[in-house]
């Protein structure tokens, strides 16, 4: 299907639609989508695919697709096996100021191993960073060579353009966020190297409250915010005093005082990183409150508990329970399980108690300890 005479006429008023959902998108995976669905809606491609570098295996690997992938087999090699830097189209791509048109695959070196994939009509666009490093190709093809009319290289070259632009901020975007949360798990390990935890304790209790966060329904960007509190739940006791945080007994009344303090000096501490979103603010100040109301510091209760800070407040019990600390044995995870469902409704929420069963359920189900879900 070659370009719609109406679309063609209105051109601009597509690139400016796609620039608004693509500026809106939250990442580069949905800023892709509606470009997609442009080309694949608006030319013969039957269909399209956003291929993004990850950098330390030096290979592309597909972030968005729509369309027609073809039979399974193709779908997996482009899912898992990606486009390596090392691939002719690739190498084409490096340095090309433009989009490559393909009309027959098997008469082009460089889109050979596309014909051996039984694509044969192939569009080639190089997206690159600030820096001119490429960064992504977006590929459109169809399964019988095509020569592709004027109006459709028209739009192509167009959405592309704008996918380009789109495609550079929003990679600068991921790796600086990516740069935030290594630096943040490595705090948080820090904090757990002199804190009296079992080693592990900051990535396995991630883990869990991210399995849990995933069945209830959060998305990407939640899923994240959940992770940097995690990370960084209990920086506020890098206030508290050894003799406190490492104490082998119960706490005295001071004692306690001084390390019920730790969630609002990891507050104070947590406003100071102006990217940290509210969610993540919210697991820090929050995961000590209960479901009932008899938490601190603020005494909040049910639903006025942000999500987040209720799943993160049944996971880190249940870890803290079955891990040896100073103060006490490891308990098996069936008498951890067992205590967490008996302050169901009073100290946790049983929405969250119930989804923490069905997860460590579904390890054990697969022939796998429950702790196995914390790896």
């Amino acid at each position: 299907m070659s370009v719609p005479s109406s679309v063609s006429n209105n051109l601009p008023a597509l690139t400016l639609h796609l620039a608004q959902q693509g500026l809106a998108a939250p990442d580069l995976g949905s800023a892709m989508m509606p470009v997609l669905d442009a080309l694949v809606g608006n030319t013969s491609a039957v269909g399209a695919a956003y291929f993004q570098l990850r950098a330390p295996e030096q290979t592309y690997y597909p972030r968005a697709t729509c369309g027609d992938l073809g039979p399974e087999p193709l779908r997996r090699a482009l899912q898992h096996g990606g486009l390596p830097a090392t691939l002719p189209i690739v190498q084409a791509l490096q340095g090309h100021p433009d989009v490559l048109f393909f009309e027959d695959t098997r008469l082009m070196p460089e889109a050979a191993a596309f014909a051996e994939l039984a694509i044969f009509g192939l569009c080639a666009a190089p997206v690159y960073d600030r820096q001119g490093q490429l960064v992504g190709a977006l590929l459109a093809h169809t399964f019988e060579p095509y020569a592709w009319t004027g109006a459709e290289r028209t739009l192509i070259r167009s959405v592309t353009s704008l996918l380009g632009l789109l495609a550079a901020r929003l990679d600068a975007e991921e790796r600086e966020r990516d740069a935030h949360e290594s630096a943040l798990r490595a705090l948080g390990l820090c904090l757990e190297a002199r804190d009296a935890e079992t080693q592990g304790h900051t990535d396995r209790v991630t883990a869990l409250a991210v399995q849990v966060a995933r069945r209830l329904g959060l998305d990407e960007t939640e899923l994240r915010a959940l992770r940097w509190g995690a990370y960084l739940h209990d920086i506020g006791k890098i206030g508290i005093p050894d003799a406190v945080l490492r104490h082998p007994g119960q706490l005295s009344t001071d004692m306690w005082t001084l390390m019920r303090g730790h969630v609002q000096g990891g507050l104070q501490l947590a406003t100071q990183l102006p990217f940290l979103p509210q969610t993540a603010l919210d697991v820090i100040a929050l995961h000590h409150e209960r479901w009932d109301g008899g938490g601190y510091p603020h005494g909040k209760r049910g639903e006025d508990i942000p999500l987040a800070a209720r799943i993160f407040a049944v996971c880190d019990v249940y870890d803290a329970l079955i891990n040896v600390r100073p103060y006490k044995r490891a308990w098996t995870h069936q008498e951890a399980l067992t205590h967490i469902q008996a302050h169901r409704g009073t100290h946790f929420d049983p929405r969250i108690v119930d989804v923490l069963g069905e997860v460590l359920a579904s390890a054990e189900t697969a022939g796998e300890p429950a702790q196995a879900v914390l790896a």
